[in-house]
């Protein structure tokens, strides 16, 4: 059996950063990601003036109840969804200051205006400097009362996140309706993280899709980062596909990402999975079934069952997954377009694609810059030797040592064959 320990949450770690600088007190996150979207997220705090010291294994955060100690910044976001997306409405709730947020060009393609459209709602001063509803924005911040709103967060369940959020810093909290809701396990981790830091929304009404935040901060905290789900999805995807084994610690039966669910996938595959409290296992005879799954709510994992997807039995077909056009990439035609390029036959929908079997050839992978496209066809590549990327640096955005630390995992999975001796531990997948 081979044990790896993937490095922390991405989302899980934006959302303790933000809920840190809002706190009263000095909060310690334990085991944080450090990769290119959490430390500009780290950065960006720090413009605003919080208190961010980063040590090897923790983070110290001094919160600032009041908002941002600087009246003027200009931040940039790099790449970071969540960064571009949570800072500007953290920084809203401030008292006073006027702050300028942009990012990179991949990041400007990306959508906000449901998010700013609510913050206008709400009273905030919000100015789109070029094209509206994106990057770059103006905010002069004067507190926010609070109030209700009605949010469209079919395209990315970041937007309530941020909202979530803000609601404890407004004068009178927030009651939100939502309309429609993409990735929806991510609310969850979000209402769990929020409880962590003191505060209870109260969740309800049609659909029980109205969010009741109540007004008066959050308390300060030691809060421990679980590993990854999503970069998780590599190694268990790997197993399955090869006839190995892997077990991944620190996600079990009460882990909070949504995207722990691509085991479930696996399993209706005909891999073995087995959770208990404090990891997940996942096993395989290395023969996959075809199957039709709706990834709605584990979207981030699209890609990494599309790059395995040719080695089934049978067609895969994943539905409901037109969020994913609008990520760091239109993920669904960058799947599509690598696959053809491998030689696998592939129909999509403007929410839907579906995947022949086949044998892959070996090709450059067209990665447009996404760490998801690069770490999903490193799958692949276990069964195509040859596989290139045009990018393969890119995956510093969530998980750095990914290329080191997959090559090492792969070594260990071929050894597994000679005996119970020669399983192990990943080394260079340890944080």
């Amino acid at each position: 059996m081979t044990v790896i320990h993937v490095p922390g949450s991405k989302s899980v770690t934006a959302r303790a950063l933000f809920l840190a600088a809002a706190a009263n007190g000095t909060s310690t996150l334990v085991r944080p990601l450090s990769s290119d979207d959490t430390e500009g997220f780290a950065e960006g705090l720090t413009g605003l003036g919080y208190e961010v010291v980063r040590k090897a294994d923790h983070w110290r955060i001094a919160g600032r109840p009041a908002g941002p100690a600087a009246t003027e910044a200009d931040i940039y976001c790099r790449d970071g969804a969540t960064t571009a997306r949570f800072l500007p409405t953290l920084a809203a709730a401030g008292a006073r200051g006027t702050y300028r947020f942009d990012a990179s060009a991949q990041m400007r393609r990306r959508p906000l205006a449901p998010l700013t459209e609510a913050l206008r709602t709400l009273g905030v001063d919000l100015h789109h400097e070029a094209a509206e509803g994106h990057h770059p924005l103006r905010i002069s911040a004067a507190g926010i009362k609070g109030g209700e709103l009605t949010l469209n967060a079919g395209q990315s369940s970041q937007y309530l996140t941020a909202l979530l959020m803000l609601g404890p810093l407004t004068a009178e909290g927030l009651r939100i309706t939502v309309t429609e809701l993409v990735s929806a396990p991510y609310i969850e981790i979000t209402l769990a993280m929020m409880r962590s830091f003191g505060v209870e929304v109260v969740r309800g009404g049609p659909g029980n899709n109205v969010f009741t935040v109540p007004p008066g901060g959050y308390r300060a905290t030691t809060y421990a980062v679980e590993p990854d789900a999503s970069t998780a999805s590599y190694f268990f995807a790997a197993a399955a596909l090869t006839g190995r084994e892997v077990t991944v610690p620190g996600l079990g039966k009460d882990a909070l990402q949504g995207d722990l669910r691509f085991a479930d996938v696996l399993r209706r595959m005909g891999a073995e999975v087995h959770t208990t409290t404090e990891s997940t296992t996942v096993r395989s005879t290395g023969k996959l079934r075809g199957l039709t799954v709706n990834m709605r709510d584990i979207s981030d994992t699209m890609p990494t069952l599309a790059a395995i997807a040719p080695h089934a039995s049978g067609p895969v077909r994943i539905e409901d997954v037109g969020n994913t056009r609008v990520k760091e990439c239109d993920r669904l035609e960058a799947c599509a377009q690598n696959l053809r390029r491998t030689g696998i036959t592939v129909e999509t929908g403007p929410d839907w694609i579906e995947i022949l079997p086949g044998t892959p050839r070996a090709a450059e992978i067209a990665t447009h810059g996404d760490h998801r496209i690069v770490m999903s066809f490193a799958v692949a590549g276990l069964l195509t030797p040859g596989l290139t990327y045009d990018d393969p640096g890119c995956v510093g955005k969530t998980f750095p040592r990914f290329h080191e630390a997959f090559a090492e995992f792969a070594e260990l999975m071929t050894r597994q064959e000679s005996g119970p001796e020669n399983s192990g531990q990943a080394p260079a997948a340890r944080r």
